[in-house]
């Protein structure tokens, strides 16, 4: 049996609603974005494009959940206090606030525009899933399905998620980096003592880890180049035991393999 959206959140003023439908803007995906800070998930029901586009009191957001065809989580319900030239300043509403980040909802949704009439929708989302906690980025499913864009990966490091941590932090291993406006790719390492884990923190840090070619593209502290182009990918899972020396030397067979020394490649 279909249950619906307004079985669970049950909205009767539907006329004084937009749904905000956010969705990846060539940059991050709004998922990663609300799960990593939920200040800049705000920021983005503030944007204000040059039409008054939030033209009523109330924003009813959902995000794309991208890993799911149709599918959305509930961002949240926001007032509209005021509408500047430049940005909206809005409040969360506390109506239906306990489903945050944990309503999964379903919706076949082909349209280019981002904020649309309640009214037209409201009866079309179906309710997929509530899950226990608010998001916090994507369940650690084995390390040979490691294929992370920048922004995703910020997301897991940031929340300190638990299962990733604890897979990462005890192997050592051999991964990918690949920038996609190019398709040059980096081979790096990790045997230190908090394994895969700790070396990929330090990406996030910085955004290059400390490496030469991959500092001459990140030159701004907002990481967006990163979070717009870099992917991770790991190669190979190492277990702890294994000597640095075996780990390097599978570094250099990939660094062949791959052929991203030189021109080919970003690995100095």
């Amino acid at each position: 049996m279909t249950i619906k959206l307004s079985d669970i959140i049950p909205i009767h003023n539907q006329k004084d609603f937009k749904i905000h439908i956010a969705r990846w803007n060539r940059i991050e995906q709004p998922l990663d974005v609300f799960a990593r800070s939920r200040e800049q998930w705000k920021g983005w029901q503030e944007y204000r494009p040059a039409r008054d586009e939030f033209s009523r009191p109330y924003i009813f957001s959902v995000m794309h959940y991208y890993t799911e065809p149709d599918t959305w989580l509930f961002g949240g319900i926001w007032k509209v206090l005021d509408r500047l030239p430049d940005q909206y300043v809005v409040e969360l509403d506390p109506q239906a606030e306990q489903f945050i980040g944990r309503l999964k909802l379903r919706l076949d949704y082909r349209s280019r525009a981002t904020r649309i009439y309640m009214e037209n929708y409201y009866n079309d989302f179906e309710v997929v899933e509530i899950f226990p906690e608010p998001f916090s980025g994507r369940h650690f499913e084995g390390f040979d399905q490691i294929d992370l864009g920048f922004s995703e990966l910020e997301t897991i490091v940031r929340n300190s998620r638990p299962d990733w941590q604890s897979a990462l932090g005890n192997m050592k291993g051999v991964y990918l980096i690949t920038d996609i406006s190019t398709g040059k790719r980096y081979v790096g390492s990790a045997y230190g003592d908090q394994g895969i884990w700790s070396r990929w923190c330090s990406y996030i840090d910085s955004g290059h880890g400390g490496n030469v070619e991959l500092r001459k593209l990140v030159t701004s502290p907002d990481l967006d180049y990163c979070r717009k182009n870099f992917r991770f990918a790991l190669l190979e899972a190492i277990p702890a035991r294994e000597a640095n020396e075996a780990v390097i030397a599978r570094e250099s067979f990939w660094k062949n393999v791959l052929l991203t020394r030189g021109v080919y490649g970003l690995n100095h």
